[in-house]
């Protein structure tokens, strides 16, 4: 061969040197069947491309499953190179001969890469029979708005990887709740072990007529069982299954429910009623809190769909209620709605105070007919409380009479009392200060002030203490300022409820300390140093 011939063959080496792409393309086997996925490598060792490879040459042709990053380092006859690499998941849409087309990342090119994609073979079970979906439901007949249990089955006889989904449900005029997480457990169907994934729902018709249940697609990676060569990825295979659609007959509120109740459509319902203290083993007192807590509870229902009970309104017995505590239990029949309500009742008259029947009607939708669940009614007897009467002996309505002289004679004292201390101050104008003489106790702005705070700070039991020291220095009694005053009596209550019920630690006292501040003043003039004024019972009749 003659220089020149070297010379162009030296040449055209390194023209085609210079001609290798810099990103290396590679796949784990080039023939495989139809629903199974390949991955493919690009390798980079030039550390001056930054990115990603650019995968939108696949889509015609492949669905990309997912993609991994790894950079290493590695030293090859004492010289360090880096390398970045690329594992694509891909499944091909298609059997027949497919091409891993050319990929760019930045300047630089991959090689394309043939692909054989076979049926697959006949004579292997197909992969569909070793996963299958099945749906059922507990009943395929029910109310409007009573609930309906929709079980799904995943039955898988291979192994499936991390990547399985679910489509979700979504039903129109229904309400669709999960109950609980789904699980897992094994079954053996015609002696063949199966893993199963169980998954259920709980369906609420709103409208009556034919509910349709659509089918709902279960996809998985289904791992090859076929012995494949040592350092290869074990292949897998895509899972596409899924259910048979359900249709759900949706009855519609019966002719004989009664008008103007709310529907309340349940398997079973029941009423329990709970008292602290026992009014049966401890015979209440005037002024007394009694915590009574009622738990409606209905099996078929969500806690939302349970109704309001009926408030306990009753002469001589207040009543505080607390917020209602909502929950559900799930269970192997479906949900059970709990409602519990919690009040508290403070007798105010002695004697025998009478709580009527409660009742809740309700449609039993498994025996189909009308029932009534109720508590019986009950009958406090409350005695007096002594500790009151020592405070304001009570008295009955027709004594009323017997003290009104006392307040005409009060009010006659009180207007010449006003017009003596006109005079001596209208004479004491043109006298030289002098100093007082201190006060034996607290001071009556130093008592105002302390109740003050106390309303500021929201503390039911100071605000209560604080006021009755105030109320000592008073002309009247904080009832007979409430009686003549209504912001002050409203404010009252509501300082009365916070000390008897559960919800006391909410109380805001700003409407007190507004109606204290707002009194008309004839009704704020002090009592002379030495007296006080009698406190008015806790609860007056």
């Amino acid at each position: 061969m003659s220089r020149f011939g070297v010379f162009l063959l030296g040449l055209l080496w390194a023209v085609m040197a210079q001609a290798l792409p810099t990103l290396q393309a590679s796949v784990d086997r080039t023939r495989l069947e139809a629903g199974e996925t390949l991955e493919l490598t690009l390798e980079s060792q030039d550390v001056t491309q930054f990115g990603k490879p650019d995968l939108r040459a696949l889509d015609s042709d492949f669905e990309v499953r997912g993609t991994r990053q790894l950079n290493s380092l590695h030293t090859l006859d004492g010289e360090t190179r880096a390398s970045t690499r690329w594992i694509i998941t891909l499944l091909p849409r298609r059997s027949g001969s497919l091409r891993i087309p050319e990929l760019q990342l930045g300047q630089s090119h991959s090689q394309a890469i043939d692909l054989q994609v076979l049926q697959a073979d006949s004579s292997r079970p197909e992969i569909a029979s070793q996963v299958f979906v099945e749906a059922t439901l507990d009943s395929n007949e029910v109310y409007v708005q009573a609930q309906a249990v929709l079980t799904l089955r995943i039955y898988h006889s291979v192994s499936l990887y991390d990547d399985s989904s679910l489509s979700p449900l979504q039903l129109e005029n229904a309400k669709v709740e999960p109950l609980g997480e789904s699980r897992t457990y094994e079954k053996e169907i015609n002696g063949v072990r199966h893993g199963v994934i169980e998954t259920r729902y709980a369906v609420y018709p709103q409208q009556s007529g034919d509910l349709d249940i659509p089918p709902l697609t279960f996809t998985a990676t289904a791992a090859d069982n076929a012995q494949q060569p040592a350092g290869t990825a074990r292949a897998g295979r895509q899972v596409q299954v899924s259910s048979l659609p359900l249709r759900l007959t949706v009855r519609p509120i019966p002719a004989d429910w009664p008008a103007n109740v709310p529907w309340l459509p349940a398997r079973d319902l029941t009423l329990e009623e709970h008292w602290n203290p026992d009014p049966a083993s401890q015979q209440p007192q005037i002024g007394d809190s009694l915590t009574r807590s009622i738990t409606l509870r209905a099996e078929g229902l969500s806690s939302t769909q349970l109704p309001q009970l009926p408030a306990t309104e009753i002469v001589g017995l207040r009543r505080y209620p607390d917020q209602p505590v909502l929950r559900n239990e799930i269970s192997e029949r479906g949900m059970t709605a709990n409602r519990e309500e919690r009040e508290a009742l403070v007798p105010t008259h002695s004697g025998n105070l009478a709580l009527p029947a409660l009742e809740v009607t309700w449609w039993n939708t498994r025996e189909d007919h009308l029932e009534h669940s109720s508590l019986p009614a009950r009958t406090l007897d409350v005695l007096d409380n002594p500790a009151l009467s020592a405070e304001s002996p009570a008295g009955d309505s027709s004594d009323a009479s017997h003290l009104l002289w006392p307040w005409q004679l009060a009010t006659l004292l009180f207007a010449l009392t006003t017009v003596l201390g006109f005079a001596l101050w209208w004479r004491a104008r043109s006298q030289p200060a002098v100093l007082r003489a201190a006060q034996n106790g607290p001071s009556p702005r130093t008592l105002l002030d302390d109740l003050k705070r106390a309303c500021q700070a929201n503390d039911p039991q100071a605000t209560r203490q604080a006021l009755d020291a105030w109320a000592r220095q008073q002309p009247e009694t904080l009832a007979e300022m409430a009686a003549r005053f209504v912001p002050l009596s409203d404010a009252l209550d509501g300082l009365n409820g916070a000390l008897y019920s559960e919800s006391g630690q909410y109380w805001q006292g700003e409407d007190l300390w507004r109606a204290i501040g707002t009194i008309p003043p004839a009704e704020q003039v002090l009592l002379p140093a030495g007296e006080s004024g009698s406190l008015p019972p806790l609860y007056p009749k």
